[in-house]
């Protein structure tokens, strides 16, 4: 059973915690998915046989938090982000975001860059809300959209059910239009057969970003899940390169 921590926000983010040295790694999921995820529960146990502080947990409205899923959007699981890494971890912590998470530990790296000491991104999603799903919208998706949502087809299950709200939300969050600065050491993975997530993406990321110490690595055949065993080793390996670094 998870743990629980309510936010100021009135949120309650189920979480799972284990203790050891820092930094700490904070695993950071994707778009509807959950802290129970393939790629989570590998890199806790990593973390557990290294000794090192782990923390994984759930969006509001994902997994097992409070809330609705269609009643969020990129500000709200930035703050649950935040409060989580605020309230739950102490001192500078290694953040692993997975696609939407990778956009959210940017995200974390502008608005609290004392509490990151490192970043490791996998399949890196930042601004999809605008360059995917808003500039890939046909006319029609746009005139549902305004009238309050409009659904997409999903190879994870349901269709995904995209709010007006999601959107605009996400327009106040963009990271790829003003200055980034990750002054900490960086790795970037990529899959280059990821169906939702292109290269091109990762290639812009890396162009856009300012660092001292920042890589991109590609794993030729990986997809967007990035979870079987070469794609698992490759995200050991970058973490293991970033807390060698720092």
């Amino acid at each position: 059973m998870p743990d629980y921590l309510e936010t100021s926000t009135g949120r309650r983010i189920a979480y799972h915690r284990n203790a050891g040295e820092g930094p700490g790694v904070v695993f950071l999921g994707g778009f509807k998915s959950d802290m129970k995820g393939t790629k989570a529960i590998h890199l806790e146990a990593w973390a557990k046989a290294q000794g090192r502080a782990f923390l994984r947990f759930d969006y509001s409205g994902h997994g097992q938090s409070s809330g609705l899923f269609t009643d969020g959007a990129i500000s709200d699981w930035a703050q649950d982000a935040r409060d989580a890494i605020e309230g739950l971890t102490e001192g500078p912590q290694v953040l692993v975001g997975s696609s939407m998470g990778g956009w959210i530990s940017l995200l974390m790296a502008k608005r609290i860059p004392e509490r990151i000491a490192g970043l490791v991104t996998i399949a890196a999603a930042p601004d999809f809300t605008e360059d995917s799903m808003w500039a890939g919208f046909s006319e029609t998706q746009k005139q549902e959209l305004a009238a309050g949502q409009v659904a997409l087809p999903s190879d994870y299950g349901d269709p995904y059910i995209i709010t007006k709200r999601l959107i605009e939300d996400g327009r106040d969050n963009l990271v790829l239009r003003t200055p980034l600065r990750l002054p900490f050491p960086v790795r970037f993975l990529q899959g280059t057969a990821d169906a939702d997530v292109d290269m091109a993406v990762a290639l812009r990321l890396l162009a856009h970003a300012e660092g001292h110490d920042m890589r991109l690595a590609l794993l030729k055949g990986g997809d967007h899940r990035f979870s079987d065993g070469p794609a698992l080793s490759m995200i050991e390996g970058a973490l293991s390169d970033v807390l060698t670094a720092i």
